[in-house]
């Protein structure tokens, strides 16, 4: 299988995540020029830079973020400033979820959510994905885990 990239709408809602960011961000420049200890034009610039950077960011992922099946493993290849590539044993796989959240609801998108065996907090998440497709994708890994745990079976 060739490495698959996310649906184009993930883009979308990480750019929207970075306007709220930079909104946040910007507050504490608003009140200090509100107090009088800032200029005026202050505030929007430094709100113009948290939401550059943060949309700048968003795209970086979009283009780094892939995944592909192997028949031994699920592998991912992510990040913009630390590059992560992440190697899922098939025998490792617990459970898998496809969920979708508000925001992922709104957007058309849905995430598909691998669980792993042997450390905490050791899940791995595939955002961006169709609502069919996280379904698909979960399916397929299940299928291949069982078939993979078979395999390996003593």
């Amino acid at each position: 299988m060739t490495a698959q990239t996310l649906h184009p709408r993930i883009r979308v809602v990480w750019v929207l995540r970075a306007v709220l960011v930079a909104a946040v961000l910007s507050l504490p420049f608003a009140g200090a020029y509100y107090l009088g200890r800032l200029p005026m034009w202050a505030p929007a610039v430094a709100g113009g830079v948290f939401l550059a950077v943060g949309v700048v960011h968003a795209v970086l992922k979009y283009r780094r973020w892939s995944y592909e099946i192997r028949e031994d493993a699920l592998y991912l290849d992510r990040g913009v400033v630390t590059q992560v590539r992440t190697t899922v044993p098939l025998v490792r796989i617990q459970h898998v979820d496809s969920r979708r959240g508000p925001v992922e609801r709104g957007a058309g998108l849905a995430s598909c959510v691998v669980y792993t065996a042997g450390s905490r907090g050791a899940d791995v998440r595939i955002p961006g994905l169709t609502p069919d497709g996280a379904s698909d994708l979960r399916e397929e890994l299940k299928r291949l885990a069982i078939r993979a745990d078979g395999e390996d079976a003593v």
